[in-house]
């Protein structure tokens, strides 16, 4: 049935992971999803459960990758996906989130206050504007929908990444303390309104 769903084109980008679980139900695995999206080689965004139910089988899921995919484990979820980057010790937040994307050929989407977005091809963003108040439930969620809207509008993946972390740290630091996950959406139509400082992005 997930198949016969994605055969509709005007489904141009995929968001597979938050709030999923690991057990669909029926049977169903995420990770088979999870393969089954990426067989259309359509945009797709991997968040939470659609990366960890990978922990024991990562080369299962590099190699189904066909089309432009972004990643975005928080620290956690990079250490299941990716452990020999994580015990091998002494390597940076960028080395190890550029090894990770040339690895899966994956954008990688490091999160964290000092997100790292790195791509197969070896470019590299940090993004240091995100605020401590977005520490809270779901907030990743928003994050990997923020990117997915900018996939689904045809931007490139590399730069719906960069974007989509971007706002996501703008919403953050202007919402201030005491946000939940439901707020960032209505937020967000403030920050495509208005000129926006590029301040605490770094290329």
């Amino acid at each position: 049935g997930f198949a016969s769903l994605l055969e509709d084109t005007r489904l141009n980008a995929i968001l597979l992971g938050p709030g999923a679980g690991r057990a669909i139900g029926k049977g169903v695995d995420l990770g088979e999803l999870v393969t089954c999206a990426l067989g259309f080689g359509r945009p797709t965004v991997l968040d939470a459960d659609a990366l960890t139910c990978f922990g024991e089988r990562q080369d299962d899921l590099f190699g189904a990758i066909r089309g432009p995919v972004v990643m975005t484990p928080h620290e956690g979820e990079f250490a299941r996906l990716f452990p020999d980057l994580v015990k091998s010790g002494g390597r940076s937040k960028i080395d190890r989130a550029c090894a990770a994307a040339r690895r899966s050929g994956a954008i990688i989407v490091l999160k964290g206050p000092d997100s790292v977005i790195a791509e197969p091809s070896g470019r590299v963003t940090i993004n240091a504007n995100a605020s401590p108040f977005l520490a809270t439930a779901g907030s990743g969620d928003v994050l990997a929908g923020m990117i997915l809207g900018l996939l689904a509008q045809g931007m490139a993946a590399g730069l719906a990444a960069q974007a989509g972390v971007f706002a996501h740290g703008w919403v953050g630091y202007h919402l201030g303390p005491g946000l939940i996950a439901e707020d960032l959406a209505d937020a967000l139509t403030h920050f495509l309104r208005g000129p926006v400082a590029p301040s605490g992005i770094m290329g």
